[in-house]
């Protein structure tokens, strides 16, 4: 057990904190995992390798488990649930394209590259896991090896349920973190094998090096092309056809998609309900002056989203407007109750404690646990009284497998959240306690002898009890609102008629192309995720029922418009695209040739429409920005880079106008430095390095990835 101390010494607020409902299952998500979906028991296929519902819901669970043992909390919120399967979601097919094209090669890491790694420490992934050397801060490989000896030697069955735990959790988030490792090293020696492929050398070094440093000074002369009205320009269906043909490649979809419209209606409060809540907060108000009632219990039958701590924290832990009224608010009244606007809510508060006490206490702990309680009180007992005898308190710690190390516990560590019970005992004990006062502390199971070593930052703390209750709906307005838009919804029952009233009906038609069963709601809603089925499942043109969703706060309905499958875009789709690419170029025709006679900047200001400006530090490597034509034109830095001095340029076509160019002056920014073949190379090599992160993209796009998880998650 003497590891296990030594790693979890970091963290202030001992096992009997950290072992709250640790490794906790994520409730109401496993279950969906098992149920039938017309047969299909796959969320998608990778390389042609189908994946269950079930393997992937394991992988969601360990990563889930990692997520909360890392941030030592017990839940999840949706999004943060979201988060991570898409995140589970996008290192599965990572792994299996990886391993596809590392079998192929033969790359592989080994049992031993795997120990060489660990015994170094160096790898940053080993340095978010809590094996840290207390005085260093970095990993120490000796506490690792000490923890897995204790675990394989140890029985579990023997230890009180809160080790037990934090043991098994602490071996399973190794285990995620070896396997992880392993995966980046081989992500690793992939990326190195392309990266060096691609080896700089002095030519290119030197390109480089002119790209970036060598800029130069334009005169610049522009026909934009509104100059030309579009109507004016006639295009066929055959020049579109063949403009299409020419860039297909470039309207592949390698993902399934739809264009949506959709009205969402948002709940709010009248009038009538924010009477009601300021009544309700009134009375509760009054309830709270009682001097007997149960503070804890009481706040939380109130609805209150501040709970209700028993320990004093800094008036900063409270909301804003809380903390504005504490120092003049006097301890035992209950405040007039009031309205927020800042958060929209309304408020009464009751000061119950005014103390000043330290922000940071430094102190050490030997827990003592036994059999029993009984047991358990004389043993710490006994150690209590022989270290009040004199006895070496680091010693003591030892012989009972712990270090007994000093450590320190601050306010951040515990303010924001309510802390009550044997939390607040040892909060509150430790932050009463003198410098160098020992106490035996008995919290039932386990038995804490403290002592404090010292105490910082001597600060004013509040202990208050808050009403908030945000200004929300009642029944009868959600009911209402309910029934107006769903006598709405029957009586448009199609697109087309959805488009036609619902603005006259006071509601909005929004629009959303492209949508993806991948972003889990439709419009950012929570709670949408079988309308987000329906999107997926229905025929163009239909209308879905009404949806309840977001927080109980949200009604919706959705029009599928149209089906984006796989593959390249149909013609009709980027028609407007390629007419608007085509009647560019026409203009850049017709505008090059007013300009191909111009022999000086002096005749090219002479055509009709020209604009020019004077543009300063151009360079190849970036955009030029041209005001004038108010766009970024790429084309000019490159003509510049090997245009001749003083002489003016042939019309040259750009995005946003046609333009003839005159470099009248180079020059070089390095300012004292020079070119240095080596530093240019190691440059170069950097870019190859980050370019070849970028083949897992090209990878993914040839390994067929279908991705159907909306059925089931």
């Amino acid at each position: 057990m003497a590891t296990l101390q030594k790693i979890r010494s970091k963290g202030p607020l001992l096992v009997i904190i950290i072992g709250l409902a640790l490794f906790a299952f994520v409730a109401g998500d496993a279950w969906k995992a098992l149920q039938p979906h017309t047969g299909k028991q796959d969320v998608g296929e990778i390389n042609g390798e189908k994946i269950s519902a079930q393997d992937y819901q394991k992988l969601v669970d360990e990563y889930t488990e990692v997520y909360k043992f890392s941030r030592q909390t017990n839940a999840v919120s949706d999004t943060e649930l979201s988060q991570i399967k898409d995140e589970v979601w996008s290192t599965l097919i990572s792994s299996k394209i990886l391993e596809k094209e590392a079998a192929k090669l033969g790359l592989q890491v080994t049992d031993a590259e795997m120990k060489a790694v660990i015994n170094a420490g160096n790898h940053p992934l080993l340095s978010q896991t809590p094996f840290q050397n207390p005085q260093t801060g970095t990993f120490d490989v000796d506490l690792l090896k000490s923890f897995l000896n204790e675990v394989a030697t140890m029985d579990l069955n023997q230890l009180p349920q809160q080790y037990a735990e934090y043991y098994v959790s602490m071996s399973n988030y190794w285990n995620f973190i070896e396997k992880t490792l392993r995966q980046s090293l081989l992500m690793e020696k992939y990326q190195s094998l392309i990266t060096n492929s691609m080896i700089s050398n002095p030519v290119a070094a030197k390109e480089a090096y002119d790209e970036t440093n060598n800029s130069m000074n334009l005169l610049v002369a522009a026909i934009p092309y509104t100059a030309i009205a579009d109507s004016t320009i006639s295009v066929s269906n055959s020049e579109i056809k063949s403009l299409y043909n020419e860039k297909k490649e470039m309207y592949k979809q390698y993902t399934e998609t739809r264009d949506i419209k959709y009205i969402d209606v948002l709940v709010t409060a009248s009038q009538e309900d924010r009477n009601q809540l300021e009544k309700e907060v009134e009375e509760y108000a009054g309830q709270l002056a009682a001097a007997d009632v149960e503070l804890a219990p009481f706040i939380r039958s109130t609805g209150s989203t501040v709970l209700y701590s028993e320990v004093p924290v800094k008036s900063s832990a409270y909301p804003r407007d809380i903390a504005n009224k504490l120092d003049t608010a006097k301890v035992g009244v209950v405040s007039a109750p009031y309205y927020n606007r800042a958060d929209d809510s309304f408020n009464a508060f009751k000061v119950i404690a005014k103390v000043n006490e330290p922000d940071s206490v430094q102190y050490r702990v030997i827990q003592v646990v036994a059999a029993d309680e009984a047991t358990t009180d004389v043993l710490a007992d006994s150690i209590y009284t022989a270290i009040k005898g004199g006895a070496d308190f680091a010693e003591l710690a030892k012989k009972y497998g712990q270090e007994g190390q000093e450590m320190w516990i601050s306010g951040a560590q515990y303010e924001g959240a309510p802390v009550e019970a044997e939390n607040a005992t040892l909060v509150n004990t430790l932050n009463n306690m003198k410098k160098n006062e020992l106490k035996n502390l008995d919290l039932g199971q386990v038995n804490l002898i403290l002592q404090v070593l010292d105490r910082k930052a001597m600060t004013d703390k509040y202990q208050v009890a808050v009403i908030k209750r945000p200004v929300d709906f009642s029944k009868e307005t959600y009911n209402k609102a309910y029934n107006n838009f769903s006598q709405f919804v029957a009586a448009n029952k199609t697109l087309k008629e959805l488009e036609a009233n619902a603005e006259e009906s006071g509601y909005r038609l929004l629009e959303r192309k492209n949508f993806m069963s991948s972003e889990h709601n439709v419009s950012n809603i929570s709670g949408t995720r079988e309308a987000l089925k329906w999107v997926f499942e229905a025929e163009e043109g239909e209308v879905s029922p009404l949806y309840e969703c977001g927080e109980n706060n949200h009604l919706l309905v959705v029009a599928l418009v149209g089906i984006n499958e796989t593959g390249y875009a149909p013609i009709e789709k980027v028609q407007s695209e390629l007419k608007a690419e085509i009647i560019r170029s026409k203009k850049a025709e017709k505008l090059m040739a007013e300009l191909k006679n111009a022999q000086s900047f002096a005749d090219a200001k002479k055509v009709a429409n020209v604009v020019t400006d004077t543009i300063k530090h151009v360079t190849f490597s970036a955009p030029t920005y041209v005001s004038i034509t108010r766009a970024s034109e790429p084309v000019l830095g490159a003509y510049a880079a090997n245009a001749e001095l003083n002489k003016l340029s042939a019309p040259i076509k750009g995005d946003a106008g046609v333009y003839v160019v005159q470099v009248i002056e180079k020059e070089n920014n390095a300012g004292a430095g020079s070119f240095d073949a080596e530093t240019e190379g190691s440059k170069l090599n950097a870019v190859a390095a980050r370019a070849a992160t970028r083949f897992m993209n090209d990878l993914y796009m040839g390994a067929n990835v279908k991705d159907e998880r909306y059925l089931f998650f």
